[in-house]
């Protein structure tokens, strides 16, 4: 396990270069937290070190965005927050995008256990007090 602490947001671009030199060597990145924890926020960092210049937002709707890097690099950004049977998943081909090589930013995993790979980062974000934030990175 690997722990970090952000104090506040000009600490973002820090964590984000982190997050990515722990987390490289998988393709599929789960973010858990709850509402308001940076799920999305972080993420958007972690874009702008691989060079995405895409609005980068949780697709709560369209359950999944595609990014792309400055050199044509695909990135997959799951939200299944929305979804009420893990079964939907499958109708959008999650288990493609997982097993794709392409990075995979996914929050609200939680919804879909049994379609998860075996490997994956799980980084939990939990909230201390003001703008400060603590994230656990686990391999799984």
């Amino acid at each position: 396990m690997k722990e970090l602490i952000c104090e506040s947001s000009n600490d973002l671009s820090a964590i984000a270069e982190e997050v990515i030199n722990t987390c490289k060597d998988l393709p599929v990145w789960v973010f858990r937290g709850e509402m308001g924890a940076g799920k999305t926020t972080l993420i958007k960092a972690i874009a702008a070190h691989f060079g995405i210049h895409d609005t980068v937002s949780s697709p709560s709707f369209s359950i999944v965005n595609e990014y792309q890097g400055e050199q044509g690099e695909v990135f997959y950004h799951f939200d299944f927050y929305r979804i009420k049977e893990q079964e939907e998943a499958i109708e959008i081909g999650v288990d493609e995008y997982f097993y794709s090589g392409k990075y995979c930013w996914v929050e609200w995993a939680e919804k879909i256990p049994d379609y998860l790979p075996e490997d994956f980062y799980l980084i939990d974000l939990s909230i201390e007090e003001g703008e400060k934030r603590r994230l656990e990175i686990n391999k799984i």
